[in-house]
């Protein structure tokens, strides 16, 4: 069998069903893969409502309806998960099918699943995933595949499938390609590799610039606003709007380019970093978050941490610009205030450092489905650099619970060896928890009295360990 194969056997299982449940998770690989799916089944003619679970654990598996229909899981069912569908009972091989791209679980019943990791495409999210499935389904030239295939952009860069090679690589860009044949998708290689460059103004797109992280530049507001002044880059439009990257012609971005490659250089910095390829839609309109794949992704995140994705799936994936987008707006506004808030909290308490990692536990001052992007994600660069940091947090509707997310970069990936899904991983499960994820980010669920056990200490070791 070929990934091909389990792509067309998956398609086949979900045309030749008389219903589908689309089970997905909340983030924005999850969102937009629920968006794919849903609108697959809609143009196959075939009946689907979707449920969203943060994750599949035995207190979210209630949510799946118990019915005839076919369940499709997607973004979820990887490790630690598939043994819950065993015991949920009346969920055999023709009543499951798994789209995923998280390490596979080893269970005794052989669910059907189209998931690249085991073929070695490990840069290629659920929502990529979904679209190949989806492409499959529907004759080429269909007019859905050029939405469809943006939506898998969003999913496949908001699930950090993008940064580690600066841009998308294999059947992740193949699919950016197909959009790009839509017209759904401008693909704009050796752009600046900076996040917010539709929307953020230029100085502050550069000052939250961390990956590279740009001597004099990064994290120092005043030092970037004469540094654009140096090269006579004005802060304003003609109109008085303040000036965002793509706002630049082309003299003025390479002019920056040039004048932060120099920068980095004088200071000893790897430049190799500094570009990276984006992915614009010429649909949307210039200036909203919509507007390229990195912060659709963010708007995204923000209703499903905010416990709205159906605002962002079934309803701004699927076109809607009126009230659902303004409603994912408003979350994305408060979103964003949140994490600043949250933020500010870390730096201002400071972490507990250990060996090889730092950790701080909030408590319940945070919800749980943000510490990881706002605390984790967005600390990181104002702290010690060559550390993992963990968060760790109570759960408002389950106080047995612990929830753990950790972030590291790409160097310490890349040279350091470090492997975040494997420690957490490894280290929940020897507490009766369970995690996931990726090397430069993952989660992880654990009984509340292990926190007092020593977990941060025990992920240390094995974090130290896979540095040696």
């Amino acid at each position: 069998m070929t990934f091909e194969d389990d792509v067309r056997a998956v398609a086949r299982q979900i045309q030749d069903a008389d219903a589908v449940t689309v089970i997905s998770h909340i983030d924005a690989d999850g969102i937009t893969s629920e968006a794919i799916m849903m609108q697959a089944c809609m143009d196959a003619g075939i009946p689907a409502q979707s449920v969203f679970v943060r994750q599949l654990e035995p207190m979210t598996m209630k949510y799946v309806p118990e019915d005839c229909s076919l369940k499709v899981f997607i973004d979820l069912g990887g490790a630690g998960q598939q043994n819950l569908l065993e015991e949920r009972g009346g969920m055999g091989t023709e009543d499951v099918a798994i789209i995923d791209h998280h390490v596979a679980q080893n269970v005794e019943t052989p669910y059907l699943q189209a998931n690249g990791h085991p073929y070695g495409y490990t840069q290629l999210s659920a929502a990529g995933v979904g679209y190949l499935v989806a492409k499959e389904m529907n004759p080429p030239g269909h007019p859905h595949l050029g939405v469809l295939a943006q939506n898998a952009v969003v999913g496949n860069v908001g699930d950090m499938m993008a940064r580690e090679h600066c841009g998308l690589t294999g059947p992740a860009r193949e699919i950016a390609a197909d959009g790009e044949r839509a017209g759904t998708i401008r693909i704009v290689p050796q752009e600046l590799n900076c996040y917010g460059i539709s929307t953020r103004p230029l100085r502050v797109c550069l000052t939250f610039s961390d990956d590279p992280f740009i001597p004099g530049i990064s994290n120092n507001e005043l030092k970037t606003e004469a540094f654009l002044r140096k090269l006579g880059i004005e802060e304003r439009t003609s109109g008085g709007r303040q000036q965002v990257w793509e706002d630049l012609d082309q003299d003025e971005k390479s002019a920056i380019i040039n004048g932060l490659a120099q920068q980095m250089l004088a200071t000893g910095q790897d430049i190799s970093r500094l570009l990276a390829e984006h992915y614009i839609f010429p649909n949307e309109a210039k200036g909203t978050p919509l507007r390229n794949a990195s912060e659709y992704a963010t708007m995204l995140n923000a209703c499903g941490r905010w416990a709205k994705p159906r605002v962002g799936g079934s309803a701004v994936c699927a076109g809607d610009r009126a009230q659902a987008y303004r409603e994912g707006e408003e979350m994305l506004r408060h979103h964003k205030r949140i994490i600043r808030e949250m933020m500010e909290h870390i730096l201002d308490t400071g972490t507990t450092a250990l060996s090889h990692m730092q950790h701080i536990h909030v408590g319940d001052r945070f919800p749980d489905t943000i510490v990881g992007i706002g605390g984790a994600g967005m600390a990181l660069s104002k702290l010690d650099y060559e550390k993992p940091i963990m968060i760790l947090c109570y759960l408002n509707d389950d106080p047995d619970l612990v929830k753990v997310s950790m972030r590291t970069n790409t160097r310490m990936v890349e040279r350091g060896g470090v492997d975040l899904q494997a420690a957490l991983i490894t280290a929940s499960e020897e507490i009766g928890g369970g995690g996931g994820g990726h090397k430069i980010a993952a989660g992880a669920y654990i009984p509340r009295n292990a926190e007092e056990g020593g977990f941060a200490e025990r992920v240390n070791r094995i974090i130290a360990k896979q540095r040696n």
